[in-house]
């Protein structure tokens, strides 16, 4: 108790000048997402938080130039095995563009290995400058049309949702399951209400009564609203909007234009999957602010929409504006456009500066989530269609958008009833090859819109049970991708005339490289132009981060996992043949 009113005595004494602070931050343009406006003075720092704000003088002093203090930017959703990157390594990605609090949904890695997958997350999160919050995962198998590495069930909810290192419950994908009562979704949500934490929601194109009546169970955000309409029908239902700018989504810019005045203190700004090859090339949250600005919000609600709005959401009452009390997380930016950090300071530590992440990173071992990858019968005699008839359905990639339109297609058979491949018509064999319990299960399909002329792309990064998931040319050539990522433990293989063309590993439960993220980036980069260049996959999209959603049956229209063709508006499977 003593320590603790010392702490504030301390913080007291400071904001009445009567002592020095730890650190001041002088000479700033303070953007005051309360009051709406912008106030000249210093900040001064005290044991990691904000003591007060106006003329101080400090042990410690650096000089902002007349640079603008924003609060640290909220990542209100997003999933870091999606940046291919482990936790620690993730912080100094994301860091020296302003982002000092995430709130992360480990639902990749928890499909994969379970309440292990989590743990480490939670663990290597530990030794990062970034406030990682994690959610927990709230669909383990996200539908129970796949095969996933782990199940966590209500009761499994029940023992978890209660632990401090759990913020909430993450995003509850199985809405069909919601709205028509399933048991084991309802006993999930009302645990959680019961234990007063937060619900992430998740329910594309939900709308009318269906959309009331998933919000009525406790639901508070959605990340996947891509109209207006359902931008302004959430807001009226009491949500938060988390407008989505990630690597393969872009829902932000559509979304912008139904942002007024009335409703933009439940927009929150969100990414969802980020790739290192984004962030080099654009940047982070930061990026996000400086479309809303081109896009003509107002650069104080832009900032709280990225700051205030996620915090209060999050119940983060802590942080999220730069007021006396709060955490010191402040960065200066050097205008109200672009965005661009000058410095970062997250509890007080200046923490990058000028690009530069300034922490040691610090890595635990992953040798928990490690060794993922269980293959059994596998062939590329398993990878033939047998089929009867030539008229066919396809997955259908629609360009910047995960969601996938049921094709219709007269393709050429060979004698034995499989796919005659023909680069011509844009079709080409996809598997989805089931890798956690050696079932032997392998789902068919076809895929239209990819671009694939030639060889196979195989991949264990499928969402959301992460599956390996393959696409090719020929079932030798797709038996040989899906082999080497077998030997690899994980990853992404490309393979060309029979040869493996390029590999990156992700020994981190199949989904997360142990290099760092300009490795990361460079692979990735050569990845994605070999597979436009030399196997000619569609230069529209992103090879890697497009084929990894085909397997999602929460997102419309059609879908593959390990146990077949999944038709998702139907909600039940269906055959190849049409």
């Amino acid at each position: 108790m003593k320590n603790f009113t010392n702490s504030l005595a301390k913080r007291i004494k400071v904001a009445r000048g009567i002592e020095k602070a730890d650190l001041v931050i002088k000479n700033c343009q303070i953007v005051n997402v309360y009051s709406h406006t912008i106030e000249k003075g210093d900040i001064a720092l005290c044991d990691g938080k904000i003591a007060g704000i106006g003329e101080y003088s400090g042990i410690q002093e650096i000089d902002a130039k007349n640079a603008y203090a924003i609060p640290g930017l909220i990542e209100s959703h997003i999933h870091i095995e999606s940046s291919f990157l482990t936790p620690e390594e993730f912080s100094r990605l994301l860091v020296p563009y302003g982002t000092t609090t995430a709130i992360c949904d480990p639902h990749e890695i928890t499909n994969v290995c379970g309440e292990n997958g989590l743990n480490y997350m939670v663990k290597a999160a530990s030794k990062a400058a970034l406030d990682m919050k994690f959610m927990l995962p709230s669909c383990v198998p996200a539908t129970p049309f796949e095969t996933s590495g782990a199940e966590l069930s209500s009761e499994e909810i029940y023992t978890s949702i209660y632990k401090p290192s759990v913020h909430g419950l993450a995003e509850f994908m199985n809405f069909v399951g919601v709205v028509n009562c399933d048991d084991e979704c309802l006993s999930k949500l009302q645990y959680t209400v019961d234990a007063e934490k937060i619900i992430d929601g998740h329910a594309p194109g939900l709308m009318g009564k269906d959309r009331q009546a998933y919000i009525s169970t406790g639901v508070l955000t959605d990340h996947e609203c891509s109209t207006v309409e359902e931008l302004n029908e959430s807001i009226r239902n009491g949500m938060y909007v988390e407008m989505r700018n990630g690597s393969a989504c872009h829902d932000l810019e559509n979304l912008l234009s139904g942002v007024n005045e009335q409703n933009a203190r439940r927009c929150l700004l969100c990414s969802d999957d980020r790739q290192p090859v984004t962030v080099f090339e654009i940047g982070d949250l930061n990026n996000h602010l400086k479309l809303c600005v081109e896009h003509g919000i107002d650069p104080i609600t832009a900032v709280q929409m990225a700051s205030l709005n996620a915090a209060e959401c999050y119940r983060l009452y802590d942080r999220g504006a730069l007021t006396a009390g709060k955490r010191a997380d402040i960065v200066l930016v050097s205008d109200l456009k672009e965005f661009k950090a000058e410095k970062v300071f997250i509890e007080g530590e200046l923490v990058a500066e000028n690009g530069k992440y300034l922490p040691q990173v610090q890595k635990v071992s992953y040798s928990s989530v490690s060794g993922s990858v269980h293959v059994n019968n596998f062939s590329a005699e398993r990878l033939k269609l047998n089929l009867k008839s030539d008229e066919v359905k396809t997955i259908r990639i629609e360009k910047g958008s995960i969601v996938t339109k049921k094709g219709h297609a007269k393709i050429e058979l060979t004698n034995d009833g499989d796919l005659k491949f023909n680069p011509a018509n844009n079709i080409a064999k996809i598997a989805v090859v089931e890798r956690h319990h050696n079932t032997g299960n392998i789902g068919l399909g076809l895929l239209e819109n990819y671009g694939i002329k030639r060889g196979a792309v195989a991949i264990t990064i499928a969402h959301d049970s992460h599956n390996i998931i393959c696409v090719g040319t020929t079932n030798e050539e797709m038996e040989i991708a899906v082999q080497e990522l077998i030997k690899m433990g994980g990853g992404i293989v490309l393979v060309k005339d029979s040869q493996v063309l390029e590999t990156m590993a992700l020994p981190v439960a199949g989904l997360m490289s142990d290099n760092n993220a300009e490795w990361v980036k460079d692979k990735l980069l050569k990845i994605n132009s070999l597979a436009v260049s030399e196997l000619g996959v569609n230069s529209e999209i992103e090879p890697v981060s497009t084929l990894c959603f085909m397997s999602l049956p929460v997102i419309p229209e059609l879908k593959l996992t390990d146990k077949g063709l999944f038709d998702v508006n139907k909600f039940e499977f269906t055959s190849i043949e049409d």
